[in-house]
């Protein structure tokens, strides 16, 4: 495993911390069991990618895009699964995913359908191009660190205790005269912007997107990643993503067909998530029970 390989994996690790903690937003302090997030993603690679391949636009122009175009569709699907709780909210959303992932894969003048998009750009900002792999990763960790920074407070303020409020008890809130809907709709376009560019910032790492990266085995990562690392913690979050990412690479040591190696993937997610609902079900650093 050399050196290249070791800054590619800190790449991956942190877009998907920025996944992590912008679900955990939703779900760990809000309450809101959002399985349409890999949708967002999505939403903002192929925003992005579209706007720097086929029109030209700036790395900044599209990664602003994205943010916008992945929060309005948080916003949207908010409206329009706001009256359903529980199971039924997780199902409505996870139903979005469904409908955006055809989207993707029919809308074959725009997305490229299943042959997705190839020639991303590298990002070129003020005049200077990321490049290299170790520029992207410099890049990655400032924009996810700032995240991380901006959630930790939001999460601390008055704000983020009303939306742990909403979890815990939303009638209660409610009848105080606190407008819950409302912080659902701003929480959820939040999470889903957050998600708009870890989605951007994946398309132009690895320079081609397609349909399959935002099928569900991607959700199934991010929901571990939260349940791993804590519910309503932003560095159970952070801590899960590495450990989450890192944990199959041993499988490399094995010398294992490739075959194998992909659903070994799977099954070491799934025992992970199982040990963790049995013996620690507040996960890493969560306040609350699973």
């Amino acid at each position: 495993m050399g050196i290249s390989y070791l800054i590619h994996l800190g790449v991956i690790i942190s877009i998907f911390v920025i996944l992590g903690v912008s679900l955990n937003m939703a779900l760990g302090y809000t309450g809101l069991l959002n399985l349409g997030h890999i949708a967002f993603y999505g939403i903002g690679a192929y925003t992005s990618a579209i706007l720097t391949t086929h029109y030209g636009y700036s790395y900044l122009v599209a990664l602003l895009s994205a943010a916008i175009l992945a929060g309005c569709a948080g916003l949207f699907l908010t409206l329009i699964t706001g009256r359903l709780k529980g199971d039924y909210f997780a199902l409505g959303t996870l139903g979005f995913s469904f409908v955006v992932y055809a989207i993707f894969l029919n809308w074959t003048e725009l997305t490229g359908g299943s042959l997705g998009i190839s020639g991303i750009p590298k990002p070129n900002i003020f005049g200077i191009e990321i490049s290299s792999n170790f520029s992207y990763l410099i890049f990655t960790l400032i924009i996810t660190t700032l995240i991380c920074w901006f959630l930790y407070k939001l999460a601390h303020s008055r704000y983020g205790k009303l939306l742990e409020a909403i979890r815990d008890d939303e009638v209660g809130l409610q009848s105080l005269g606190k407008n819950t809907s409302k912080m659902k709709y701003q929480i959820m376009a939040l999470s889903a912007a957050l998600a708009g560019i870890a989605g951007s910032l994946y398309a132009h790492y690895i320079t081609f997107i397609d349909p399959s990266t935002f099928y569900l085995n991607s959700i199934i990562i991010i929901v571990t990643i939260v349940i791993v690392g804590g519910l309503a913690s932003i560095k159970g979050s952070i801590a899960a993503a590495i450990i989450i990412l890192l944990l199959p690479e041993l499988l490399r040591f094995l010398n294992l067909p490739s075959d194998v190696v992909g659903p070994g993937r799977q099954i070491i997610y799934s025992i992970v998530l199982l040990l963790i609902l049995l013996y620690r079900p507040r996960g890493l650093f969560g306040k609350v029970d699973i």
